[in-house]
């Protein structure tokens, strides 16, 4: 029985020479992101899309606005590559092919001209962004105290802060995987959304996760900067689907020079908020909070000594034996010290409560059955949450059960 042989695929063609012509003569006559990318698509034979490090979509070619939909919503059949100059990454080309894919060569050879464009071209806005980024951060961390000085050096990078201004920060945290430069994309659309609102914003991206953009705000009273802040939240909600977004503001405040409390104001809110499960929450709505800012702006090492004192002993507990010492202290605190609302709100047995309490005071050394141990317990948590410090969570470990990461010594 005689078999036929397999048929070979024939290689993609490249393009013809006038094409890569075309797109090497629109990156040297200074045409602009538009003419190159529609210059790129016909090289690449696909639809194109070039977005820069922080997820802004800089230009596209595409034969309808479907089209267009599709490769920024990175659809079925979109492909994708990094813009990059040297080890830089500047950003990317989304393409979705017309017919079969582009040599591999070919995609090398045109990214490798598109990063160079989107470099050349979106070099003088980075520079401003970086600068606006410096400046907000030196501001916050009160390296730059001087009125002049302050309103100066924002009216050099487009902000009218003297007619008064505040803070609003805004924390993303994603709860999948990411690509790309997800974190710049937190700080981009903040600004986009909060210069919508009263124009001239300025920002800085902090490290880490969860992301969080400082952004300081002209304003020239608390309404304008609580609608800014309920706008951002908007905003980020519709533009970072697939986040968990917090957004939180201080008080607005007539003279610069009080930018830095405003910044811790926005700090407080933000950790309080994070804690508590507030998406947007305003510095004069954090209520007792409110009276821990002096030592939060003057004497943070005071807080977290009275945090070690008091929580850090039930946390340090908790995060090695997988129990909620500290989640029974909330419950208990916030049902006023019943034992069986406390025990009801977490789904366990009012003996079992009253056990973790017994533990509570033999770790922390304050009874909270007693008032002098329910404040000073009660201060402790507010610490924690004032300062950052996230609750230790997971499931508990009672006595008579094995299911901690290291098995709980033998009670006497």
């Amino acid at each position: 029985m005689s078999s036929k042989p397999a048929s070979r695929k024939s290689p993609a063609k490249g393009p013809d020479e006038a094409t890569l012509e075309a797109l090497s003569g629109a990156i040297e006559s200074g045409a602009g992101l538009p003419a190159v990318a529609r210059a790129a698509a016909k090289a690449l034979g696909a639809s194109v899309a070039l977005i820069d490090r922080s997820s802004a979509v800089l230009a596209v070619a595409a034969s309808s606005s479907a089209e267009e939909t599709k490769l920024l919503s990175e659809a079925e059949g979109v492909a994708s590559a990094e813009l990059r100059v040297a080890d830089a990454v500047v950003g990317e080309l989304r393409y979705r092919s017309r017919g079969e894919p582009p040599p591999p060569a070919l995609t090398r050879m045109v990214s490798t001209l598109l990063a160079l464009e989107v470099e050349r071209s979106r070099s003088p806005d980075w520079a401003s962004d970086e600068a606006a980024g410096a400046f907000v951060r030196a501001v916050l961390a009160r390296e730059v105290t001087d009125r002049g000085d302050i309103v100066a050096r924002a009216a050099e990078l487009g902000a009218d802060v003297g007619a008064g201004a505040g803070v609003v920060i805004a924390r993303a945290l994603p709860q999948a995987a990411q690509s790309g430069e997800w974190r710049a994309r937190v700080l981009t659309v903040a600004l986009r959304a909060l210069r919508s609102v009263g124009g001239g914003s300025l920002g800085a991206l902090g490290d880490g996760e969860p992301a969080e953009a400082a952004t300081i705000v002209p304003a020239a009273h608390d309404a304008q900067l609580a609608r800014a802040a309920q706008g951002l939240a908007r905003e980020l909600a519709g533009a970072l689907p697939g986040f968990e977004v917090i957004v939180a503001r201080s008080r607005h405040t007539q003279d610069p020079v009080d930018l830095y409390r405003a910044g811790k104001e926005a700090l407080l809110a933000a950790n309080v908020a994070e804690a508590e499960g507030h998406p947007l929450l305003a510095f004069e709505d954090t209520g007792a909070y409110r009276l821990l800012l002096p030592a939060m702006s003057e004497d943070p090492g005071e807080l977290e000594r009275f945090y070690a004192e008091t929580l850090a002993p039930l946390a340090a507990y908790d995060e090695q034996y997988e129990t909620e010492l500290v989640a029974t202290v909330e419950a208990y605190l916030e049902h006023d010290g019943n034992v069986a609302q406390t025990a009801a709100h977490l789904f366990t047995h009012r003996h079992t409560v009253r056990y973790r309490l017994e533990r509570v005071r033999e770790l922390s050394g304050h009874d909270i059955s007693s008032s002098e141990g329910r404040e000073k317990l009660s201060l402790g948590l507010k610490a924690m949450r004032v300062l950052g410090i996230a609750a230790p969570r997971g499931p508990a470990t009672e006595p008579g059960t094995e299911a901690g990461q290291v098995r709980r010594p033998t009670e006497d």
